[in-house]
């Protein structure tokens, strides 16, 4: 039997689709097929019909369009209805569910969203949204058995255009909310694809609007991503974009991840809006016909974003990262009959419950025009949104990667012994998810360091409102992540050192600070450390200048 389950990454499929010369390729052609059979057995048996309509689509992978035709191959002779959507989305792959022309059962997006080009995955939609973690797990025992649909009977395969669809109801909504044909007539927009699928959205979404879109860049697909990282938490992808805008005199600068369930924008004076500053776009949007509302965030925001969203009448409930984590969260609480209207991770993932719940980049992009439009006809900017949110004083965002193939069990062992030192020294957030989040009084600001829900990568965030304050809680989460084999601290450690004296051998806290070698020191004492060194011992395998 496959060991599939290996290939699961929350609740989407994702491996190593490009053999190099130490590492194999794991998903092929007939592990994809394997899987479209396995899935169309599966939501043959939820929708209770043999006779099935199954949409594929994907993005610019380098072997997207090898997929493609596997899942198409595989599900022939099935008695399956199957459209074949070429390039497309991935909100359009759940919406290929909604449209009364296709009303598909369910649908597979091939994709690994921001991942290099020789990752790829799989995607699984059904008329209520895409598949939970357990709804996977069952596929992925299918999968694993080989089991599929035994009865032979011809398949039909039609070629659909389904981003047309898309893009007309993307259209519709923004004449319809702005009361305007040319809502966008004297606008200059850049849109930055990252050479994603996301091209579409300047030409037959934009343009057809009255946009200037003559300074959008990477549009055409490319698999190998040479611009930049499709992805727009990342910091090389938004200064493309901010350049673009500044020495193009745009009115605003949009970015898709490749598949377009993500985004982020950029605005006339260069101001980036993602993350936390993009979450509070979201809910200065939603919460005037919200009040009192519950905006369902991950547990990656900041305190100030916290204080904008009560300020603008609202509750932030931090949840646990994962975009489908704080969608079924925000669906939980409106089954309660709490009125949750938005959930909204920090990556870029926005779902509105008027819209699904589906994350959907360019959707919200579409709602952010729609406001952009009406301020500026009365002079003010998308800026003027958010203005009081407040930024904290120092941020660092650092992502350890693990070395040891256990990752998962590492991890986990690191965030309890990380717990049990900061519920002895520290003052943990009582409205914590995952990870550790402790607040640290020394340095004036608190720390998030959790487990990366797709890859093998400890990400830390740390902020402050005191100078200096965040290398003093980057050193105490230093010494306490050092003494673990199996993780790679060197970038925690060259963020400490940067435009610091790096002769010492390694980072050494303030004078003003708790000693971090006693704080250590006292819960190796406690039973409960045995890979820490000793209160003065040096920590194994120093990290070079």
């Amino acid at each position: 039997m496959n060991d599939y389950v290996k290939l699961k990454s929350g609740t989407d499929i994702r491996g190593r689709a490009i053999a190099s010369d130490t590492a194999p390729a794991v998903l092929t052609e007939s592990v994809v097929a394997d899987f479209a059979s396995a899935f169309a057995l599966w939501i043959s048996r939820r929708v209770g019909k043999s006779k099935c309509k199954i949409a594929v689509g994907r993005d610019s992978r380098l072997t997207g369009e090898a997929f493609e035709r596997a899942v198409v191959r595989a599900l022939k002779n099935t008695g399956i209805e199957i459209f074949d959507c070429g390039m497309f989305s991935t909100p359009a792959a759940f919406l290929v569910t909604k449209f009364p022309s296709m009303s598909a059962d369910g649908s597979i997006m091939i994709t690994a969203s921001h991942h290099p080009s020789h990752i790829n995955g799989l995607k699984f939609f059904t008329a209520d949204g895409g598949v939970n973690s357990a709804q996977l797990d069952e596929i992925i025992a299918l999968a694993e058995r080989g089991e599929k649909i035994s009865v032979f009977a011809p398949s039909t395969v039609i070629r659909r255009d389904c981003l047309r669809l898309y893009c007309d109801t993307l259209t519709d909504a923004i004449r319809k909310g702005t009361g305007l044909f040319m809502p966008l007539k004297g606008m200059k927009i850049v849109v930055d694809a990252g050479h994603g699928a996301g091209g579409f959205f300047a030409k037959r979404v934009l343009q057809p609007l009255g946009a200037d879109i003559s300074a959008s860049q990477f549009l055409e697909p490319d698999g190998t991503f040479p611009a930049h990282p499709p992805n727009p938490e990342n910091a090389e992808a938004m200064d493309s974009l901010k350049t673009a805008v500044l020495a193009n005199g745009a009115d605003l600068g949009v970015i898709f991840d490749a598949d377009v369930d993500r985004c982020a924008i950029v605005t006339s004076d260069g101001t980036e809006v993602n993350r936390c500053r993009l979450i509070a776009l979201a809910a200065a949007m939603t919460l005037p016909e919200h009040r009192g509302a519950t905006i369902v965030t991950d547990s990656v925001t900041t305190e100030g974003l916290r204080r904008f969203i009560e300020l603008k009448g609202g509750v932030q409930k931090r949840f646990r990262r994962g975009y489908r984590n704080v969608i079924d969260e925000a669906k939980r609480l409106c089954d309660m009959g709490i009125d949750a209207p938005l959930a909204i991770e920090s990556s870029g993932h926005v779902a509105f419950a008027e819209h699904y719940f589906l994350d959907d980049g360019a959707y919200f992009i579409a709602k952010i025009l729609i406001a952009f439009s009406k301020l500026r006809r009365h002079g003010f900017a998308l800026t003027d949104m958010i203005a009081d949110l407040e930024s904290p004083l120092e941020e660092a965002d650092v992502r350890l990667s693990f070395t040891s193939e256990n990752w998962r069990e590492l991890a986990d062992k690191i965030t309890a012994r990380l717990k049990a030192m900061s519920e002895r020294m520290l003052e943990l957030s009582s409205d914590n998810y995952e990870g550790v989040r402790a607040y640290v009084s020394h340095g004036d600001g608190y720390f998030i360091v959790r487990t990366s829900v797709h890859d093998p990568v400890l990400p830390i965030y740390i902020e402050s409102d005191k100078a200096g304050g965040a290398k003093t809680i980057a050193r105490l989460l230093y010494s306490f992540l050092n003494g673990f084999t199996g993780l790679d601290c060197t970038p925690l450690y060259e963020y400490i050192s940067d435009g610091e004296d790096r002769s010492a051998e390694e980072p050494q806290a303030a004078a003003d600070d708790i000693p971090v070698s006693t704080e250590i020191s006292e819960l190796y004492e406690s039973g409960e450390q045995t890979e820490y060194p000793k209160a003065g011992e040096t920590p194994p395998d120093v990290l070079p200048e």
